[in-house]
């Protein structure tokens, strides 16, 4: 590991880790414990996560991971393992298996397409060992063995269980799902011990094999044979020819600060750039001012944004030609007048560095890689990815994600390390968050607790928590459906402020762990 970050005087007095389980947060501070580093911690927990969070992410999904390091300059990398569009080498078109299920959250549904053709080249796995490569220090097998262990057997919680009820005809797809979930005919309650030993003997063959089997080996070639037999459109071509890339963080200002967060292809990050630009041109919404004033300008800002990505405006290069044609203020007008299976973890350490990462396996396509554990993903399902329709896009390209793992700087020192699962919803979620607490004043677990609210494109989504003021406000504008109880439909905000605080979001089974200075 040529590149890996060696052990420097610490800057902090205490490492911080922010996840969305109890068993992952603690998995990662084991590792800091250990004497690994932040990237050592991140990918630990990345593994954690598959395991413990199986229904938000998997080996089998993508992600992205927003690093900097503690180094003088400090190096900022954003590391790309999304999944790519399937289908390399496919001599002859192919119907996909591919069907439609509804996901209902409580107080709204989503459709949600699965099957062995809503399989997209999967990146986790390979983004994983390529981030520990790159910025770890401990050896592979140390990192691994927190996941190894929850593998053998770990009790599962509530709020898993909660999502795996809600997603219970995707995990019981095929007979593998359904031994692993409903062994007996029982599907698995909270607090059954979850055992997945072919996830645990498969992570136990990493340190030696790297990944290969999975992407060039054996398994690859099971996958494809599947693939070619159940009409899905993932070949062995496509996981032999992934490649993590990595890219420049993308850069914007917002009240004197500086957030970093995701460059193309991702659309979320030049969103949330798009929703701070809007938002940094008119005086901040602050405390005094009431909730009727926020609840509005918060709707109108989510509808001119969505407004704004329809005509084009989601990507660096549009947002820039955007805010250079004076067109910004059309839209500061427009507000004034009004007046997915995701998880997200963040670590800083004691020495400065700090990685901030989303994953998602989408839903889940019900498919499991043979021998594994691994259930792949169904990213060529999610429609809000997809703009010009399933499977428009030719083999071999970067899927667009919402997904937006970012850091909030100030004078160039870093004030935070935030990101959110939560589909659609991420971006409004991470906005929310950082408007409450730069605007209006917030600590921290304030506001990421703090009720939120979500424009769908036809009704506001909006939290309990709100006063009756509020929410009559909005509903002189648009249709407003108020949910009974807080919900993860509204995104996981999990923050960390380095060497001092952190907060995990309630919505999302949110943890937190501290690692004090010895």
């Amino acid at each position: 590991m040529s590149n890996a970050i060696q052990q420097k005087e610490n800057m902090y007095q205490r490492s911080i880790v922010a996840a969305g389980h109890e068993l992952v947060s603690q998995a990662a501070a084991d590792i800091l414990r250990a004497g690994g580093n932040a990237f050592d911690a991140v990918v630990g927990a990345g593994f954690a996560s598959a395991v413990a969070e199986q229904t938000l992410t998997s080996l089998g999904g993508g992600g992205f991971l927003l690093a900097r390091t503690a180094d003088a300059p400090a190096r900022e990398i954003f590391f790309d393992f999304f999944v790519d569009t399937p289908g390399k080498g496919l001599r002859e078109e192919v119907e996909p298996h591919f069907f439609p299920v509804t996901v209902d959250f409580g107080g709204s549904t989503q459709v949600f397409n699965i099957g062995l053709g809503s399989v997209a080249v999967p990146g986790i796995l390979k983004g994983l060992l390529h981030v520990h490569d790159r910025l770890g220090r401990m050896d592979l097998a140390e990192v691994l063995q927190p996941a190894i262990t929850l593998a053998r057997g770990h009790e599962l919680n509530e709020f898993q269980a909660g999502f795996l009820g809600l997603l219970k005809p995707i995990m019981t797809m095929t007979g593998y799902g359904r031994n692993l979930y409903a062994s007996g005919g029982r599907y698995c309650q909270p607090h059954d011990i979850l055992v997945n030993n072919d996830m645990a003997d498969f992570l136990a063959s990493l340190p030696e094999d790297r990944g290969e089997s999975f992407y060039k080996g054996e398994i690859a070639r099971r996958i494809d044979a599947d693939m070619r037999a159940g009409q899905g459109l993932l070949t062995y071509e496509d996981l032999a020819g992934y490649q993590v890339i990595e890219r420049k963080p993308l850069r914007v200002g917002f009240r004197g600060h500086d957030l970093l967060t995701c460059p193309p292809p991702s659309m979320g990050g030049s969103l949330i750039g798009l929703s701070l630009a809007l938002q940094d041109a008119m005086d901040p919404v602050v405390e005094s001012d009431g909730e009727k004033k926020y609840l509005l300008r918060t709707t109108a800002l989510m509808r001119e944004v969505e407004s704004l990505r329809e005509q084009g405006i989601h990507d660096p290069a549009s947002l820039k030609a955007f805010l250079q044609t004076g067109r910004i203020k059309q839209s500061v007008d427009q507000i004034r007048l009004f007046s997915r299976g995701t998880t997200h973890i963040s670590i800083s350490d004691q020495e400065g560095n700090m990685a901030s990462m989303t994953c998602s396996n989408g839903e889940g396509s019900g498919y499991f890689a043979p021998g594994t554990g691994i259930m792949l993903n169904n990213m060529m399902g999610e429609d809000d990815l997809h703009p010009d329709g399933f499977h428009s896009a030719p083999a071999g390209e970067r899927v667009g994600s919402m997904m937006s793992p970012s850091m909030l700087l100030k004078e160039d020192q870093p004030c935070l390390v935030i990101g959110s699962g939560g589909s659609k919803r991420i971006r409004t979620a991470i906005t929310q968050v950082l408007m409450r607490m730069i605007d209006q004043g917030m600590g921290l677990r304030e506001a990421v607790e703090a009720p939120r609210l979500h424009w769908d494109g036809e009704v506001v989504q909006m939290e309990p928590g709100f006063t009756e003021e509020g929410i009559a406000a909005v509903q002189q504008q648009v249709p407003v459906n108020v949910w009974q109880e807080q919900s993860m439909y509204f995104g996981g905000v999990h923050v960390v402020v380095p060497g001092r605080e952190g907060a995990g979001d309630p919505r999302r089974g949110g943890s937190v762990s501290v690692v004090e200075g010895t």
